[in-house]
């Protein structure tokens, strides 16, 4: 019987905090994977809470269970930069500070097209075809100018690196002016329904090239 393999990497969101277990956008995008593609789907989340774009960057060069479970998958999903932000924001102990995230974005840009270029490195020698998928930001400050602001120019970026094998799915929308419905009560991370939200985005893109 044929398997796909679906690896997960990134923060919270990849982790699945705020909801209940099974209710993170991993199961259920695996179970979403597994009804449009006919066939049995095996997971590894690899999610971190409270992990950085430089943080992840560091594990998918230096950690060989990350290089080995990213090998090995055809179905990729990338969450991160949301710590960045909120680190940054925190940081200031106020109001954000323009200045401050806007090198928070400069670096944190970086480290996402670093790191999708050394997934794609550690796919290369496999002739087995896959897919990786993004999940754009959501603000979880969204009261304040210069956090919309980092969070559509990171989504920008987000989206300008897509090709055949990467596409964004963009969650910035169905979040805005959503977010005592989809967030969880320490609005930052969403609960089981944001999640859910999540999980029909990347639903949407399809599962070119596998079908």
């Amino acid at each position: 019987m044929l398997v796909y393999h679906y690896t997960a990497v990134g923060d919270s969101l990849t982790f699945g905090f705020g909801a209940m277990p099974g209710s993170g956008f991993v199961p259920l995008y695996r179970r979403m994977a597994e009804e449009k593609l006919r066939q049995f789907v095996a997971h590894e989340n690899l999610g971190v809470n409270g992990l950085t774009s430089d943080e992840l960057y560091d594990r998918v060069v230096q950690l060989p269970t990350y290089r080995f479970h990213l090998q090995q998958a055809q179905i990729i999903t990338i969450s991160i930069g949301g710590n960045d932000l909120i680190r940054a924001v925190k940081s200031t102990g106020g109001p954000p500070n323009r200045e401050v995230l806007d090198a928070a974005l400069y670096r944190c840009q970086n480290h996402v097209a670093n790191t999708i270029r050394h997934i794609r490195k550690i796919k290369t020698p496999v002739s087995k075809p896959y897919f990786i998928r993004a999940i754009g930001l959501y603000n979880p400050y969204p009261a304040w100018t210069e956090a919309t602001e980092y969070v559509i120019r990171f989504n920008r970026h987000l989206m300008g690196l897509s090709d055949g094998y990467f596409r964004v799915a963009d969650i910035y929308a169905q979040f805005s002016g959503r977010e005592k419905e989809l967030m969880s009560v320490d609005g930052l991370h969403p609960n089981g329904r944001g999640y859910r939200v999540i999980a029909e985005q990347l639903n949407r893109l399809g599962y070119k090239p596998l079908a």
